[in-house]
Order: structure tokens, then sequence, then C-alpha cells
């Protein structure tokens, strides 16, 4: 199981002669025992031999190795690199390895019960019984010393493989420890870290995901948060992306609950109420009313829009750096321009354009599609004006 160079035996029981041990190998085959002797054609050079007696049983079961000279304190150092004498506890068993419990200060890495490694911020201990290429590359005569990068690929796939309540649990607890900076290691890996983060949505579907920077732009939408329900957990950015990437490939329903998904959904429920044109103030009418002269600025206004409406809201809630200044509806083939936009030509009108070019794209905010419309408008108002 642990082998692999065919020289193992060999090199231990040369050690241990060298240490001043002495080794009695005893089975219903022979007795070993060691001696130094001159080697064949070279009568002034001595090396190790193995010295065959008869044997004392031939019913004897196994083999025995009997060492005399070593310590107790000896064998309990050698035990301590391999799982089978550790108190390493097994929380999970996997196709490609086994979670440990962590029994000290530093976690244990094993390669097939073999100690190979030891981390300091580890959550857990692991045995790895699957071995890749790379383990498998790295591995060397004395098991040890073996590179974090080595083992950290089968670390990850044991991880995200884990469905026990005990090791998701332990999971979903450090992820929250983010915000107070007390992660462990694993937990700095996307691949774990979105894998605990859907154990804790399935385990809490209350659970809202949260960065620093929300937390210090927007704490209203946080307070209502809690008001609402939800429990809000600090996660870092590149963690977020990943949710939000998630959530735009889910059609199942079941997606991540972040800032910009709970805004999504406090929108959908909410319908604009449309400003009567009589309702607007002189000035406000007057930018209004150059509707059509714009929109004659690109070629007129585009034949997937039927109405052009102005809103005193677009939500019901507005936050900080998030303000919706515009709205293209394709379903209903409106566009509505928050009133405040009436307070200046400039500020109406580049909100409109801004709209048409959804409108005329059919692309969404940052995305190539709409950059590409948008640059096309800007050519066709320069050429405009330059030509005017």
């Amino acid at each position: 199981m642990i082998g692999r160079f065919g020289v193992g035996l060999k090199d231990a029981l040369a050690t241990l002669y060298r240490h001043g041990i002495d080794v009695k190998i005893k089975s219903k085959y022979g007795i070993i025992t060691l001696k130094t002797a001159s080697k064949a054609g070279f009568n002034d050079i001595e090396t190790l031999h193995a010295q065959i007696a008869p044997t004392e049983s031939e019913d004897m079961i196994g083999t025995d190795f009997c060492l005399y000279g070593c310590t107790e304190d000896d064998i309990e150092k050698a035990k301590k690199l391999f799982l089978k004498f550790s108190r390493d506890k097994i929380l999970e068993n996997t196709r490609y390895g086994e979670v440990l419990e962590k029994g000290g200060e530093n976690s244990n890495i094993y390669i097939n019960g073999v100690k190979v490694a030891e981390e300091s911020n580890f959550l857990f201990s692991y045995n790895i019984t699957s071995l890749n290429a790379q383990i498998k590359k790295a591995l060397n005569r004395e098991r040890s010393n073996v590179g974090r990068t080595a083992y950290t690929g089968r670390v990850k796939e044991i991880l995200k493989e884990c469905n026990s309540n005990i090791v998701v649990r332990k999971l979903v607890e450090d992820l929250q420890g983010f915000g107070a900076g007390n992660r462990h290691d694993e937990l700095t890996w996307n691949d774990v870290a979105m894998h605990a983060s859907i154990k804790m949505r399935e385990i809490n579907a209350n659970t809202t995901f949260v960065t620093t920077e929300d937390l210090k732009e927007n704490p209203s939408l946080i307070d209502e948060m809690q008001r609402n329900g939800h429990k809000p957990v600090v996660v870092p950015n590149n963690l977020i992306e990943k949710m939000e990437d998630y959530n735009v490939g889910s059609d199942d329903g079941e997606k991540f609950t972040t800032v910009r998904q709970y805004i999504m959904e406090e929108e959908r429920r909410f319908v604009p109420k449309v400003v009567d044109i009589s309702q607007l103030s002189d000035s406000e009418r007057d930018v209004y009313e150059k509707t059509e002269k714009i929109l004659q600025l690109i070629g007129g206004k585009p034949w997937k829009v039927k109405a052009i409406q102005i809103v005193d809201k677009i939500y019901e809630r507005e936050f900080a750096g998030l303000e919706t200044l515009g709205l293209w509806i394709p379903s209903e083939g409106s566009i509505l321009i928050k009133r405040t936009q009436l307070s200046s030509l400039k500020r109406y009108a580049g909100t409109l354009l801004h709209e048409c070019g959804h409108a005329r794209s059919g692309a969404g905010d940052v995305s190539r599609d709409f950059e590409n419309e948008l640059t096309g408008l800007i050519g066709i108002l320069v050429d405009k004006a330059m030509n005017n």
C-alpha cells in the first residue's frame, strides 16, 4: 500500500544498523539478522548482508520485526508518521480521501496513511487516497517535504464532496469568520468557499452574502435586510462575483441572495407611477418637449420604443451608488426616465440616448454589444454636429 521504489526495507535496515539498533526478522520461512561481510570480489570493502537462519516455528503466522536498542520515544516518534497510529479522527470519507479532525496545533496531510506534510492554518487534516499525476510526481522516497501545490487540488476535491453535518457545519462557521479575519486557508479557495456557501444557503434560506464595501456604503440596506429576516454574512469580493455568475446561469430559482440579487427582487415587486405631463413644471416641460429633436439626432425614435414616460422613481428604494436614472422595458416597449433628469437638457438627453442604446442593441449594461451601440450613437451625434 505504501511502497513504490522497492528499496524501502533495505534503507530502513541500513539506517537502523548505522544507529546501532539490532534487528531480528522472524517468520515461518526463517530468521534474518544483519552482519557485515566483504563484498564478493572486493575483499577490502565490507557491506551489509542479511544472515538467514532456520525458522523457530513453521506454524508461525505473519512476520515479527524485533528492534533491540530503540527507545519508546523513538518508536512513538516514528508512529506519528502514520495515520494508523495517530489519534486523528475520520470525519468524512469521500472517493478522493478522508477529512480528519485536526488533532493538534498543526494539521497533518497524509497520502495513503503516510504523513507527508503539516499545515499551520488548515481547518482539517486530510488523508488522500486517490493520487493524481501531480501528487505522484511530487512524491519522493522519504515521503516528506511534499509542497502544498502538489496536494491542494485533491484537498479541494475532497471538501467539495463533503456533505456530513460535522464537516459542513465547520466549513460554514469558518466562512462566516471572513469579516473578523479568522478564516482558515481552505476557505480562501473559491471552489471550497462556494461549496460552503451553497450548504449555508441550504441550512438557512435567509442567508444574504455581502461585502465589506456593502456594509460601508449601504448600511441602511443592510439594516433593512436584517429587519426583513435576512442574515448578512460578509464574504470577499471575488466570491460575490462567482455568486453573481452562478445566479446568471441559474434557471431553477436556486440563487444566492447577494445585495444585487436582493435589490433586483425588490425591484420586481415595485410598479413605477407615471407622471402626467400636465403636472410638470414649465422648465421640466420645456426639456421634455425637446424629446423628438433629441431623437432626430440619432435618426429618430428606435422602432422598438412605443412610449417614453417620466416617473418620480423607477424603483421603490434607491441606495448609494445604485440609483437608477432610466430604464428600458423590452416587454412593454417603453422607456422610463426619472423626473430629476428634467432638471437640465444635458442630463435628460444623456439618459434618453442611453436607454435608446439598450432598445436598439437589445443588450444590457456592461456588455460588449451595448458598448458598441453607444459608440455608434456617439459617432452619429458627432457627425450631425460637425456637418450642421
